[in-house]
């Protein structure tokens, strides 16, 4: 048994490095403890998909092995944890050790889904770690033709990617458009004429219902009949919270761990933050957020309430972004695909649009636009009436 007691978080990106320092800076002296199932420290998703893939940059991590170390924060990296017993206070880890804390702090993120239907062949790829970019940009450096099968913001970028490494791409979409279901079909065109425009073949309303391949990756059949030569595909059809190492903690789940306005969890002295946490909104709703940004805002409410200090809930306008090609896609407040989309800025490549919801800004969409998708985000904040940024 490992016993170093203290705040134990279990996982390895963003929100275990931000928890940590921000308990570091709330002057916490304790124990802390970070799990990881990688290999790596701590390390930046966002780069993955745009400038590891493109062989730009191999350095990712968020700080380096000596922040750890001079802040006496300690790395159990390369095992997962594999359970929790929260009646004893107890992280158990794959390679059979346990971790004992007092307070537990679940960080674990996300896990991509795959197509089981999918063969296991070569140069099929999904993309969440760094090990998989590596592979992926292996697989690019020697591919011709690829598909890319979904088109949410890490289809979009992994396509836009490999357009940049000249290889040839097929963007595969159910929904009528790119990014659809995300921020609706006005955005969504705008998005597939981008990608068009870059050489893309984009095919969308239309699924993959067969991949072919004797000792790699052949060809693509989709739904339509149709068959897409490719020695690459890239699956990307979204991820779903790592949350299975929890069964039967008591932990409550519920698309992700379920948590109150600050992190707190059903079960005493566990918390959770990032991609796997869905934390209760001041009305009441329970969302789990996925954007980069979101993750220190969370650690500043989280780590006082942790610490029996004052704490307030998030209540900063959600913001992300998606870099493809030379165009910066960036969203702020919470738009909806239902959502009335007013286009008012549209130059064939760049772009800026405002959401509408009964009236009311509830957020902005521009590709290309930063100072004028930032200008927005005190209406966004305050409710603001649509003719307020229609003027």
């Amino acid at each position: 048994m490992t016993t170093p007691g203290g705040i134990v978080i279990v996982g390895g990106g963003l929100a275990a490095a931000r928890t940590a320092e921000q308990l570091r800076r709330s002057e916490y002296s304790g124990a802390i403890t970070i799990i990881s199932d990688e290999d790596h420290l701590p390390y930046d998703r966002p780069p993955l998909s745009k400038e590891v893939l493109r062989a730009e940059t191999d350095d990712v991590t968020l700080k380096p092995a000596e922040f750890y170390a001079d802040n006496n924060i300690t790395l159990r990296l390369g095992s997962a944890a594999q359970s929790v017993d929260t009646a004893a206070k107890s992280v158990s880890l794959a390679d059979g050790s346990e971790v004992a804390y007092d307070q537990l702090i679940i960080a674990t993120g996300l896990v991509p889904k795959r197509i089981r239907s999918f063969p296991d062949l070569p140069g099929i790829r999904v993309l969440r770690s760094y090990d998989e970019s590596l592979a992926l940009r292996a697989d690019a450096g020697s591919a011709r033709r690829a598909v890319v099968v979904g088109a949410g913001f890490i289809g979009c970028e992994v396509a836009a990617s490999l357009r940049k490494l000249g290889v040839e791409v097929a963007l595969v979409e159910p929904q009528p458009t790119p990014l659809a279901s995300v921020l609706g079909e006005t955005i969504g065109a705008l998005v597939t004429r981008l990608h068009q425009a870059e050489g893309v073949d984009v095919r969308c309303g239309v699924g993959v219902t067969e991949v072919r391949g004797t000792d790699k990756v052949e060809q693509v059949v989709l739904g339509d009949g149709t068959e897409l030569d490719a020695d690459l595909v890239v699956v990307g059809i979204g991820s779903h919270p790592a949350i299975e190492w929890l069964d039967g903690s008591g932990v409550a789940v519920d698309n992700g761990v379920v948590c109150d306005e600050v992190g707190r969890t059903s079960v005493a002295d566990v918390w959770a933050i990032g991609d796997v946490a869905s934390w209760r909104t001041a009305v009441g709703d329970q969302v789990r957020v996925e954007h980069w940004s979101n993750v220190a805002d969370q650690a500043r409410a989280l780590v006082p309430a942790l610490l029996g200090q004052e704490a307030s809930a998030v209540s900063s306008v959600p913001y992300f972004w998606s870099d493809q090609y030379d165009v910066k896609i960036q969203c702020l407040g919470e738009p909806e695909a239902e959502d009335t989309v007013h286009v008012v800025e549209d130059d064939g490549r760049k772009f800026l649009a405002y959401y509408e919801r009964d009236g009311v800004v509830v957020g902005v969409v521009g590709g290309g636009m930063p100072g004028k998708v930032m200008k927005v985000r005190s209406k966004i904040a305050a409710g603001a009436p649509i003719a307020d940024v229609l003027g």
